[in-house]
């Protein structure tokens, strides 16, 4: 079975989510700070009425800060309850990919990284990342 995921680039590497979790993926012209949040909360942005939070997954990731660029995205996923954005340098493309393209990080990925990437996947000549967005997003963070 064939299941589409949308694809960015953050510093270059590849990563991808379940089309299905991502409400919308919109232009970034900044954010409102927010005193007191996480280092990796970039602020609020309003879309479509809605106030919501933006995760700057440079930040989130540990990777050296980049000013946006007119290739800068905010993908807006839901998880769970919350909409949240998360801003990544380019978010363009839309892929399929089968289960069995999808295999488990190795042991120091899946280690180390927070657990951040849930999966590794063959993607043509391409490796992809599939991220976790409730690890990404941080729940227990950004509650309160």
């Amino acid at each position: 079975m064939n299941t589409l995921y949308v694809l960015f680039s953050v510093a270059g590497t590849e990563y991808v989510l379940p089309a299905a979790d991502v409400v919308q993926m919109e232009s970034f012209s900044g954010a409102t700070p927010v005193p007191g949040t996480a280092p990796f909360v970039a602020g609020l942005v309003q879309m479509r009425g809605k106030v919501v939070p933006v995760v700057d997954l440079r930040a989130r990731f540990g990777l050296p800060a980049a000013e946006p660029t007119i290739d800068s995205r905010v993908v807006v996923v839901q998880v769970g309850e919350r909409t949240v954005g998360l801003l990544v340098d380019s978010a363009r493309e839309v892929i399929r990919l089968r289960l069995e393209d999808l295999e488990s990080p190795p042991d120091i990925v899946a280690q180390d990284g927070a657990g951040f990437v849930s999966s590794v996947a063959r993607a043509g000549q391409r490796l992809v990342m599939v991220i976790d967005p409730s690890k990404v997003v941080g729940e227990e963070q950004l509650d309160g």
